[in-house]
């Protein structure tokens, strides 16, 4: 099962993000639900990038399906475009869960 964990500041900003572990909805290369997520994640951070001007410094590491990044202090006006993205993710993999909600689970914390 993907977790993926959304960290909100007490005004319930995203602060963080993390994203581990695999669907296992089908076999490697054919997992629509690994597929999807990766491209929802990665997909915002590269708009966080090119839209934003914010370069994400993710973690990510191997076999483990692991992703993680920490929002950092931005400028108000640049951390509002980060955060109108970064819901703009927790949509869409909300829509991935509704579909398959045995591959996936959320978390707010």
């Amino acid at each position: 099962m993907i977790k993926v964990t959304i960290n909100l500041t007490s005004d319930r900003k995203i602060a963080a993000f993390t994203v581990e572990g695999h669907a296992n909805f089908d076999k490697y290369g054919s997992d629509v639900v690994c597929a999807g997520v990766s491209a929802v994640t990665i997909g915002t951070l590269n708009a966080v990038e090119s839209l934003a001007g914010v370069v994400p410094d993710v973690e990510q590491g191997g076999k483990g399906g692991y992703l993680h990044w920490q929002v950092p202090e931005l400028p108000k006006e640049t951390d509002d475009k980060v955060q109108l993205l970064l819901q703009g993710m927790v949509v869409a993999l909300q829509s991935i869960k509704d579909s398959y909600s045995d591959y996936i689970k959320i978390s707010f914390k």
